[in-house]
């Protein structure tokens, strides 16, 4: 018996010596092998809809167009430096570069996508992407993103950062509420920051400005936007109020225009009895 063991490991262990060693023997054949490949093509991948930055700039960046890869041994192309590079550009988000044994390159880009384009005091124009990183304007694309301006102290020192600000974060905050609401994405236009800070939006439909003073409680203020849009707005007319202030909880506060003629007021206060506007406010409760 004790023989019969002696022998099973015996066998095991030479097994898995001749096994090592044919790894050791392949390995050593791909290596020689690899060392022979030449770089026959690059193949770049962009997947989204935003080109901030083309193939013809990352070609630049790699050095294809002046034949620093192409025609090279891949043994002598340094794919991290490449990585490095790329990465080093403000719009690209995510890169990875890796080559298979034909000799192909592969390089596959992410780019930043932005939500939000700020135009601070000092006019300074920036983007802020998704996650809250400011990047540079681009000279190939321009994204269609909600823009805020007005007295906005956020500074940009043209290199990708964070944001530094509380006003400039508030503004990101709105901003990526916004754009994940198909309802609010289509209706508002634009943010503006007033000289007391606080945070308005411009809507696409009407002349009012929205008042929401700062992206606390979001889905409590924007709720009571939206009741006021179905239930007063539709009885006076969208151009009624010059501003509607939802910035108090669980309140709707319209200031009139006074620009509206006194007698097209009247006719729209009779029709909006029902709705209990009086005088210069309107409050509805949830």
């Amino acid at each position: 018996m004790f023989k019969k063991r002696t022998w099973r490991y015996l066998f095991i262990g030479f097994a898995w010596a001749v096994s090592l060693g044919g790894l050791v023997v392949l390995m050593g054949f791909i290596g020689v092998k690899k060392s022979e490949v030449v770089c026959k093509d690059v193949k770049i991948y962009i997947p989204g809809s935003q080109y901030f930055i083309d193939r013809q700039e990352i070609d630049y960046i790699l050095g294809i167009q002046s034949h620093a890869i192409i025609g090279r041994r891949m043994d002598d192309i340094n794919i991290h430096e490449l990585e490095t590079k790329l990465k080093s550009n403000p719009f690209i988000e995510f890169a990875k570069i890796y080559a298979d044994m034909d000799g192909i390159i592969n390089v596959e880009i992410s780019q930043r996508q932005p939500i939000l384009r700020i135009m601070n005091r000092f006019d300074q124009d920036f983007y802020v992407d998704q996650h809250g990183f400011k990047l540079p304007l681009s000279g190939n694309f321009t994204a269609r993103v909600l823009v805020a301006n007005g007295y906005i102290d956020e500074l940009f020192a043209n290199h990708v950062d964070t944001l530094h600000t509380s006003l400039a974060m508030q503004l990101f905050k709105t901003a990526d509420y916004i754009r994940k609401d198909s309802l609010w994405d289509a209706q508002i236009a634009q943010l503006y920051v007033n000289k007391d800070h606080e945070i308005e939006l411009v809507p696409r439909v009407g002349n009012n400005r929205i008042l929401i003073g700062d992206a606390d409680s979001l889905d409590s203020k924007f709720h009571n936007l939206l009741i006021f849009y179905k239930k007063a707005l539709p009885l006076v007319g969208w151009d009624t109020y010059k501003v509607i202030n939802i910035k108090y909880a669980n309140q709707v506060i319209g200031v009139r225009n006074e620009n509206i003629k006194k007698d097209s007021l009247k006719s729209n206060m009779m029709a909006g009895d029902s709705a209990k506007i009086k005088k210069d406010t309107s409050l509805i409760q949830n």
